[in-house]
């Protein structure tokens, strides 16, 4: 029997499965908001690390690895998944309980994965997830068998349901389950394809005996959502609805905040006495951190249809039906994942190129992620399209709103940006041959409103964190920049003109006048390269420091749009569309590739891109009398 280090119930447990098995789903069941998001050590593969409280009071820490199909890794993250349960990762202990996960509906698939992690040789308990589905299917179980046959505990899981992972909480509680093999804990060779395959509809045999086959697809409306012509119509539906919503639905709580800020603003202004500290308060931290704040509703509303539409099942469907249309710019159906993810963040977008085996294609897909417009950029397109796109419906009674339009053209304008580039890309310096599609296709469920809200909340601080942290202090060394030296007696400009800010955006204004940026705006893209939202507070600490005597505006959309040409903000809108990314961008290319000329190539070309764009667009602008 396997030792072990320790007697009694286990610390740590860690979630293995299968992709859509639901494991995700009961993690979050498990640990609820007691749950951390980071990077394994070395390596840019997520790990999400939380606490589940027992029945008797009692927490184990509890580990979601990402999603394998077998013990045969053919990426890093399905490398990371072996090497913890193995204990094989510096400074990690192996876990003291695997818990298998498997979808109840699609034993024949997962149990190929359980008898593989059964010749680990560590204690493991399986947990048949998504139990009501299978029953719903007139599925029936024989639990007691499997858990004989196994030689391993088995309970029954509904992770979307509210005491769905009671029974799995109960199991938490007891000692270890012993093992029945003597091993050393390591990765035993598992028996070939065939062999494996045999002794899981021997199993079935037993304990789904009679079973019919689970539906995974739903005819009718696959028959709609994957046809070559109504799918995409459908797909270009949905993200239509998802863009104008961003723009319209966030309207009313991006006020709430708005008005918040004024008053904390107000509060300031009214209790404090004039000096540095309240030119900190007002003129830093509220007109930038505080900025930065009001565009969380659309943020999070972009965040919720993605959400949704992963765990609807309808995420893979849209790779498989985009995967001949990206084939003609000479990518696979498998970067439709990762492109998407994109539109969140950068990031995980190339991090989800793991999934991508051919390396030519993979690096194109890195290459290309950040050419999606990422949240980070809707603060500064909301801003510019607030200043200088009037606020009106068109199309029949104004059902259309023109603002939402607008951004759902940049959007558009970012896809097509990108589709040129990886066409230019394959057929010069990463030609490489067309690779099938092949992705399991999940059922259809409908969104669970926990998943969602865990997921929201998730996104919310770490989006509050940034505000709090990186663009907190990004936002106090500008003001710090802006404000000193002092203006010299007698000066008549506003002082911002006499600082080290003023002084560098007038050094760069030379640069980027041909583009129609004046200084101010070279002021704000330099914070920009940490965090792309961070513009935006950075051109209200600018333009609250550069109002003449102690004047600050009350709001910086107006003062923009009284202060810059149209042909300004539309070339900056240009330039956002394919300006170089953020310094964290630029390190996870680096971590991914393994080599910094990628990063300085992406940095490179996009600059160029960048300032083509926005030179042409400010000159046709001017020409238009713009």
């Amino acid at each position: 029997m396997l030792s072990r280090t320790h007697a009694g119930p286990p610390r740590s447990v860690a979630l293995v499965g299968n992709p859509n098995c639901g494991k995700t789903a009961l993690f979050n069941r498990l640990t609820g908001a007691r749950q951390k998001v980071a990077n394994y050590s070395g390596v840019t593969v997520e790990r999400k690390v939380g606490t589940a409280r027992l029945p008797d009071g009692s927490t184990v820490q509890v580990v979601d690895l990402p999603g394998t199909y077998s013990l045969h890794p053919v990426s890093a993250d399905e490398e990371v998944t072996l090497e913890v349960i193995e204990g094989r990762r510096a400074g990690e202990e192996a876990p003291d309980l695997i818990v298998a996960v498997v979808d109840a509906t699609n034993l024949r698939m997962n149990l190929r994965l359980v008898l593989e992690l059964r010749r680990i040789g560590r204690p493991m308990v399986v947990a048949l997830n998504m139990m009501d589905t299978a029953r719903h299917q007139g599925l029936r179980l024989d639990r007691e068998r499997l858990a004989e046959e196994l030689g391993c505990p088995v309970v029954e899981t509904v992770a979307i349901a509210s005491h769905g992972h009671e029974a799995l909480l109960a199991e938490l509680a007891r000692d270890l389950p012993p093992v029945h093999q003597h091993v050393d804990g390591r990765h035993v060779e598992t028996p070939d394809a065939r062999a494996l395959q045999n002794e899981v509809r021997r199993l079935l045999a037993l304990v789904a005996s009679g079973a019919a086959p689970a539906t995974r697809f739903h005819p009718r409306l696959d028959a709609w959502l994957m046809h070559p012509v109504g799918g995409l119509l459908i797909l270009a539906a949905l993200l239509f609805v998802m863009f104008q919503a961003v723009f319209t639905w966030a309207e009313a709580p991006k006020g709430l905040i708005e008005d918040g800020v004024a008053a904390l603003a107000g509060v300031v202004e009214a209790g404090m006495a004039p000096g540095p500290l309240k030119s900190l308060l007002i003129d830093g931290v509220l007109a930038g951190a505080g900025g930065v704040l009001v565009f969380l509703p659309q943020i999070l509303i972009l965040f919720a249809f993605i959400l949704a539409l992963e765990d609807s099942g309808y995420l893979p469907r849209a790779a498989f039906l985009l995967d001949t249309l990206m084939g003609k710019v000479g990518l696979s159906g498998r970067a439709f994942i990762p492109m998407l993810s994109s539109f969140a963040c950068a990031v995980p977008g190339i991090m989800a190129t793991r999934s991508i085996t051919h390396w030519r294609d993979r690096l194109a897909t890195i290459m290309l992620a950040p050419l999606m417009t990422c949240s980070a950029r809707l603060p500064v397109y909301t801003l510019l399209i607030g200043a200088f796109v009037p606020e009106r419906g068109i199309g029949p009674g104004g059902w259309l709103d023109l603002r939402g339009l607008v951004m759902f053209g940049l959007y558009v304008a970012g896809v097509a940006a990108a589709a040129a580039v990886g066409w230019a890309l394959k057929r010069s310096w990463l030609k490489s041959r067309y690779q099938p599609l092949m992705l399991e296709l999940p059922p259809y469920r409908w969104p669970s409103p926990r998943t969602l809200a865990i997921g929201l909340w998730e996104r919310a601080r770490i989006f509050i964190a940034r505000v709090g942290t990186i663009i907190f202090a990004l936002t106090v060394v500008l003001w710090f920049l802006a404000t000193w030296p002092a203006p010299p007696d007698g000066a008549t400009a506003a002082p911002i003109t006499y600082s080290l800010a003023g002084q560098i955006g007038r050094a760069l204004e030379w640069v980027f006048a041909p583009i129609g940026f004046n200084w101010q705006i070279c002021i704000a893209l330099i914070p920009g390269l940490a965090a792309r939202e961070v513009v935006v507070g950075a051109l209200g600490t600018v333009y609250a420091l550069s109002a003449s005597g102690d004047a600050v505006a009350d709001a910086l959309s107006p003062l923009l749009a009284a202060q810059w040409s149209p042909a300004t903000a539309y070339a900056l809108i240009a330039w956002f569309i394919f300006a170089p990314q953020c310094l964290s961008t630029l390190a996870t290319v680096r971590r991914e590739t393994n080599h910094w000329r990628y990063p300085l190539i992406m940095a490179g070309y996009q600059t160029a891109l960048g300032y083509l764009a926005a030179f042409i667009t400010y000159r046709v602008a001017l020409a238009w009398g713009g």
